[in-house]
């Protein structure tokens, strides 16, 4: 049986860190990208269950890596979670026009919160 993989893309090493750990925590296997286009890489050549996706990062944010992850036939379905700390307007309609499943604000979620949305993405309880 395949193990639940997560893709944590987030350009901050600390915070990657602690979400991966958090992650793994719960028995979920996990991918990290430093950057969105290290993102895409990962994403199309393993195809996790859920994509945690920053959006301000170096190389390419996470607008352009979802876009370009969406361009694969596997792409285009994939669960992508927006997890950032920008809360204006534009981030978020851009995001849930490319039918992300969940748009979290760092700063004001738990990390145990973050894992309950990864789960409810996958469709796990």
């Amino acid at each position: 049986m395949k193990k639940i993989s997560v893709l944590i893309v987030e350009d901050d090493a600390d915070i990657r860190e602690l979400y991966s750990d958090a992650v793994e925590s719960v028995g979920l296997h996990v991918l990290k990208a430093a950057d969105g286009s290290e993102g895409v890489k990962l994403a199309l050549e393993h195809h996790p269950d859920v994509i945690l996706m920053d959006i301000m990062m170096p190389v390419m944010n996470g607008h352009k890596a979802v876009n370009e992850i969406r361009k694969d036939s596997w792409g285009k379905t994939a669960k992508v979670v927006y997890l950032t700390n920008l809360s204006d307007a534009e981030n978020v309609i851009t995001a849930v026009s490319q039918g992300s499943e969940e748009y979290i604000i760092k700063a004001n979620t738990s990390i145990k919160e973050i894992i309950n949305k990864v789960r409810t993405a996958m469709n796990l309880k």
